[in-house]
């Protein structure tokens, strides 16, 4: 039986102008970091000593780098986690067969993803105190993160668990699963490998708008560039501004391709794992009913 596809394949002409297009594109790309790097070295931007003030300790960089790092991965975790337990909760709720949790439930759904985030971080911190509930910065940008983020994988996990086959929540009736075994037993196990690496992506999503933190005088990587910036120009002129927002820029970037990584080594362990307890033989069972035989015969 022939797999479906969603385009032909291509012949030996269409590859010839994928190649041709590759490299067309290959090249004008090259060309264009190089246009880049020529006038970045024109204006002197690429002078090493330049770059050294990123490293150099006696001017306080790597330290002032490094305490906003740690307090934007602490921002994130605690978003993430909050989050991710709230998603599953109204992913859940939004398919309760009972009209009295899914409507109330898909209403707060809807209402925080229809909502910018940078919005309900406003609401947070600035709307709140008042009806005297004052925020700090660090509670209104968690906030924030997790009311917005927690509708976006609600939806996330709704869809992961509608893409299980219907027959295994019959089956798992049949057996005389309850409904709560069968959403954490069957359901959800399989959902999350199916939708792992969405999640992941959003996950990482979740930790650059940490940035949106710059707004509220958060000292987080972006707040604390902009910090160093205003400091060093204060001192020498306007000649660590490139250096140091690049500086944020490459943090950022090794932060969400290491997170990158570790979601594909759990998606891989995961599939592995699934694999193997799909390859384990069956318990062997021999039925007198079937042989006509007692066991052992």
């Amino acid at each position: 039986m022939s797999s479906l596809v969603l385009f032909d394949v291509p012949g030996p002409k269409a590859k010839r102008r994928q190649l041709i297009g590759t490299v067309v594109g290959g090249v004008l790309v090259l060309a264009l970091l190089g246009v880049i790097l020529w006038r970045l070295n024109g204006n002197g931007q690429l002078d090493p000593s330049r770059w050294a003030i990123l490293f150099d300790p006696a001017a306080g960089v790597p330290q002032a780098f490094g305490s906003a790092l740690l307090l934007t991965l602490r921002i994130a975790a605690v978003a993430m986690v909050t989050s991710t337990v709230l998603g599953l909760l109204l992913a859940v709720g939004r398919l309760s067969e009972h009209r009295w949790v899914r409507i109330p439930v898909t209403t707060v759904i809807e209402f925080f993803r229809a909502i910018p985030l940078l919005v309900v971080i406003f609401a947070l911190y600035f709307v709140l105190p008042g009806f005297g509930i004052s925020l700090s910065a660090f509670a209104a940008l968690v906030g924030g993160l997790t009311l917005y983020n927690m509708a976006v994988l609600a939806e996330i996990f709704r869809a992961g668990i509608l893409s299980v086959d219907k027959g295994q929540r019959e089956a798992a009736f049949a057996l005389g699963m309850r409904k709560t075994q069968v959403m954490t037993l069957v359901l959800l196990p399989q959902a999350i490998r199916r939708m792992l690496p969405v999640l992941i992506a959003q996950l990482v999503v979740l930790l650059k708008d940490t940035s949106l933190g710059f707004i509220i005088g958060v000292f987080e990587l972006l707040r604390q560039a902009r910090s160093l910036v205003e400091f060093f120009n204060s001192q020498f002129g306007n000649i660590y501004t490139f250096q140091l927002y690049v500086g944020a820029a490459v943090i950022y970037i090794v932060i969400n391709i290491a997170l990158s990584q570790v979601a594909k080594i759990v998606e891989k362990r995961t599939r592995s794992s699934a694999k193997a307890a799909g390859a384990a033989p069956p318990a062997l069972a021999t039925s007198t009913i079937d042989t006509g035989r007692a066991p052992g015969v």
